[in-house]
């Protein structure tokens, strides 16, 4: 089998990480690269890859199948709809717009064109998402009732365009289109009601370093997401709690830590002594009543995603990242910011696209 050829726009951090993955891939070969910065075409060519004199030189080689845009989100909408008018399959970086109505008009030109557009939600393969999901899916945990994710880190935003509003900064762009597909995913069967979002503004005026957001699905499942960049502690990447068992993932290394209700009740439980006097109600359980046990870490290959982008491209496989996938995404994205500037819960469109 052939390999598919590919180039990139872009060769920043996530531009150079592409390039990488590329180079060694089993399904795509690396055509070139190009940058508007000429130390970074030159650093392309330093490694072994060629650096296309232009935006039109790249578009224009013909042997070019597939187009992977790396760029700061503002110029994700006209590089993906010139991309493929030039006849090219397009991957974007996250987020790819900022705004449904950007984004409608790429599924749009995608059709229009007869290309392909997917972006690269890289994040469905980590390990710690992937046995959340088993997790859930499982039914080991009775009814799931909350559902938490986050990340917590202590370095503010990267001194980079993610800090300026019009380039589409701030960590809800950042992380968030991340989380919130992960979130998605985990809790596949049941449809999003409502949210209440809250953005930190503790480091950046002007686009967020952080956030709380709370999703309400229908059922009464409520899963919070949340994103820190000043936090020198942090909380456990995942908990997820049902009717009869908890699961935990305490850090993105850890496997899945999972306790379950063998027996509800207790006879004789023997009271926790505190400062303040006795309780009963928060006595920890013991092997008697629930039973300990452990998802251990899958194995995953992030570059699954260009095994099945290339294999969309031949006509033998659907996209894994879908356009109704990426719209419910944006949405709700949209829905968060609409929720903090009203300071108040707000509903959820559904969309099917």
């Amino acid at each position: 089998m052939s390999k598919t050829n590919a180039a990139i726009i872009g060769y920043g951090g996530m531009g150079s990480w592409h390039g990488k993955y590329l180079l060694a891939s089993d399904v795509a070969n690396l055509c070139g690269i190009y940058d508007i910065k000429e130390e970074r075409r030159k650093l392309a060519q330093e490694n072994g890859i060629r650096a296309y004199s232009s935006l039109e030189e790249l578009l224009g080689d013909e042997s070019v199948e597939i187009v992977t845009i790396a760029v700061p989100n503002d110029r994700h909408k006209p590089l993906a709809i010139k991309a493929m008018e030039a006849g090219k399959h397009v991957i974007c970086e996250k987020p790819v717009t900022l705004s449904s109505a950007d984004l409608k008009e790429i599924f749009d030109a995608s059709e229009r064109c007869g290309r392909l557009f997917t972006t690269h939600q890289n994040r469905r393969w980590d390990c710690d998402y992937l046995m959340m999901k088993e997790a859930y899916a499982s039914g080991k945990l009775g009814k799931v009732f909350g559902v938490e994710s986050r990340y917590q880190g202590s370095r503010g935003i990267p001194g980079d365009w993610r800090g300026r509003k019009e380039y589409g900064g701030g960590m809800m762009l950042d992380w968030g289109v991340h989380l919130i597909d992960q979130m998605l995913g985990i809790v596949y069967d049941k449809k999003v009601e409502s949210l209440y979002c809250r953005f930190d503004h503790l480091t950046n005026d002007e686009v967020d370093d952080g956030f709380k957001l709370d999703l309400y699905f229908e059922g009464g499942l409520t899963a919070r997401i949340e994103v820190g960049t000043s936090h020198f502690l942090s909380l456990p990447r995942f908990f997820m709690a049902g009717t009869s068992g908890t699961a935990m993932v305490n850090d993105w290394r850890d496997r899945c830590r999972l306790v379950c209700c063998d027996k509800w009740e207790e006879k004789d439980v023997k009271p926790v002594v505190t400062a303040a006097g006795l309780t009963k109600t928060m006595a920890p359980r013991d092997e008697k009543t629930t039973t300990e046990s452990f998802i251990e870490r899958p194995a995953s290959d992030v570059h699954d995603f260009y095994r099945n982008f290339c294999a969309a491209v031949r006509g033998e496989a659907e996209m894994t990242v879908t356009h109704a996938q990426l719209m419910r995404v944006m949405k709700i994205m949209e829905a968060s910011f609409l929720s903090d500037e009203k300071r108040e819960p707000v509903k959820v469109e559904d969309c099917i696209y």
